[in-house]
């Protein structure tokens, strides 16, 4: 049986990881990177540091408009399925590499595996949205992380060949944690444990408003603690074409760096005081570190993490972030959200017992 797993983002090399540790001892993996992130540290770094198989493909698509990146990786990976005929594609959340490869399996018929179906935000002013609900439709079998994302598909009358079999992203933070603390120390990031907030902003709801980037960082210069900002990209040129970047100057309490490999960013998110973060994944990764989140998005996917008082929606043009950074206090880490840390084993599991 031969599987080509498409992925391209930093949270999909992630959740490469542990699924293809176990499927690759059942079935032939063809893996294809399709370079939607093309900087080493947000996505390079992690063949090596994850001992992720290299890609037998690397398409190196590249930035570039939602359309124009679609149809290319749409384009490529087209040609990559002729070659090597495929028993199914399997892709990975709701990304624009997700996209591509459940079009290309779709209109080639090929059945389509996809991890991490069955979130919802509904909000279909974000891409991502689109991206999943569309994958989800045209995929032949289904493993939401979680029983709100069955019942998210049931509504959407999604019921064949549909398996919760929890989060890989938990099996991805349950083996590397360990490992990241052995490499690397809070020591050369300069500051100590509990003692710093831990923040993420790439999303372009945020990044696209100039008043609202400001009021982010405005909150971030009022707390009395390091704020550390690994700073992606497209907030970097946002900060530059805004004039925002005297905000992040010398004398600031916040300390921006260059884009962290996941293992750092796992060390980070241990030792955090607090998470704030417009990310999918760093609202579940600071759940498993048992780490306050708050999320700068009007809502989230993750809703279990909201209702469970460890994660709070955060509006920063009404409300004071940097109070709320200081005054939230989470409720109960204790509920198995996201299964038990054997995601990536079902998976396989399931696969084999699909495909025969």
């Amino acid at each position: 049986m031969k599987i080509l797993t498409i992925a391209g983002t930093r949270p999909q090399l992630v959740k490469v990881a542990p699924v293809s540790r176990e499927l690759r001892k059942h079935a032939t993996e063809v893996l294809v990177n399709t370079g939607q992130h093309y900087d080493y540290n947000m996505a390079g770094v992690f063949f090596h540091e994850l001992n992720i198989p290299k890609p037998d493909y690397d398409l190196g698509i590249g930035s570039a408009s939602h359309g124009k990146q679609t149809g290319d990786m749409l384009a490529a990976i087209e040609e990559v399925v002729f070659k090597e005929k495929p028993d199914a594609v399997l892709v990975y959340g709701d990304t624009n590499s997700t996209l591509a490869g459940a079009l290309a399996a779709s209109k080639l018929h090929i059945p389509l595996i996809h991890i991490e179906a069955g979130l919802r935000s509904f909000n279909k002013k974000m891409p991502e949205e689109i991206n999943r609900v569309i994958t989800d439709h045209v995929s032949t079998l289904l493993f939401p992380p979680t029983e709100t994302a069955v019942q998210n598909l049931k509504n959407e009358n999604i019921t064949e060949n549909v398996v919760n079999v929890g989060d890989v992203m938990y099996d991805a933070v349950l083996y590397n944690t360990a490992i990241a603390e052995e490499k690397y120390n809070l020591e050369q990031f300069g500051v100590e444990e509990k003692r710093y907030t831990l923040a993420t902003i790439h999303r372009a709801d945020n990044t696209d408003s100039k008043e609202k980037l400001t009021a982010i960082f405005k909150a971030f210069a009022n707390l009395d603690e390091t704020v550390i900002l690994p700073l992606h990209p497209r907030t970097k040129h946002r900060l530059d074409e805004y004039g925002l970047s005297e905000l992040t100057g010398v004398g600031s309490n916040l300390q921006v760096i260059e884009p962290v490999s996941y293992l750092e960013m796992l060390l980070l998110e241990k030792y955090a005081k607090a998470i704030v973060t417009d990310s999918g994944g760093v609202q579940k990764e600071a759940y498993f570190a048992k780490v306050p989140c708050l999320t700068l998005r009007p809502e989230t996917e993750w809703v279990e993490t909201v209702e469970a008082g460890c994660n709070r929606l955060v509006a920063p043009l009404k409300e004071d972030l940097a109070a709320i950074i200081q005054d939230f206090k989470p409720t109960d880490y204790s509920k198995q959200l996201y299964g038990d840390g054997k995601a990536s084993e079902k998976i396989t599991k399931e696969i084999i017992k699909y495909f025969g």
